[in-house]
């Protein structure tokens, strides 16, 4: 049996609304995030940049924030990904503004990913088919979704993604940010390690200590840390 394989696909930053996160971009990173579009499964929005170096080679970056003017197609009761419904992530981003919450690893076998964790009795959730239309034509993926919309490992462990025939940074310019290193610490690593390591995750450090995932960019303001502080 081939074991499953994945590497950084994209950072998530949550805003609260979709101005305030290219506001905060263009403050933090020095640049202005290119065009995203509306998720119509989720009720979100987004706006991204490409963020790829040899090490991560299909990375971008995703400012995204709840769609307010939009419904969510999702069941009653189910709620939106990478925690965006948690009232505690909600007041921290009125008080604070955006976060790096999460990141999300794409595989070529979204099934047998979600297999290799359900055996370490780990629930990443279903894969949820997704799309969004762009104006190279409509982006489709699969991705894990749990109904809590949970994270796991206070955003550790990464949420999974199988694109269709086309990937999104493909057609994102070079932005003049590129990720450098990708670290979460985490108080139950060696856990976090054997869920990583079920996936075949790539290019990401687990290490012991208070969750926080930490992001390294290179960027036209130097060398900028994002973290996450245990959110």
């Amino acid at each position: 049996m081939t074991l499953p394989q994945a590497r950084v696909d994209h950072l998530v930053v949550v805003a609260p609304d979709l101005s305030t996160g290219v506001a905060w971009c263009e403050r933090t990173l020095g640049v202005t995030p290119g065009p995203g579009g509306e998720h119509p499964l989720m009720g979100t929005h987004n706006r991204l940049l490409r963020i790829a170096t040899v090490d991560f080679p299909r990375a971008y970056f995703e400012i995204i924030a709840i769609n307010t003017g939009a419904a969510k197609d999702r069941p009653a009761g189910a709620l939106r990904w990478f925690d965006m419904d948690s009232p505690q992530l909600q007041a921290h981003l009125d008080r604070h503004g955006p976060q790096l919450v999460h990141f999300v690893a794409n595989t070529a076998d979204v099934a047998a990913s979600v297999a290799a964790l359900h055996a370490l009795g780990i629930d990443r959730g279903p894969a949820l088919a997704a799309s969004r239309p762009t104006p190279r034509g409509l982006l489709q993926w699969q991705i894990t979704v749990r109904e809590d919309g949970q994270r796991l490992f206070q955003g550790g462990l990464p949420t999974l993604i199988e694109w269709g025939q086309v990937h999104p940074a493909s057609a994102m310019p070079e932005s003049g940010v590129t990720l450098q290193s990708l670290t979460m610490h985490h108080p139950d690593a060696a856990a976090l390690q054997a869920a990583h390591a079920a996936i075949g995750l790539q290019g990401v450090g687990v290490k012991p200590g208070p969750a926080n995932l930490v992001a390294c960019l290179r960027t036209p303001r130097g060398l900028v840390t994002l973290e996450s502080r245990g959110l």
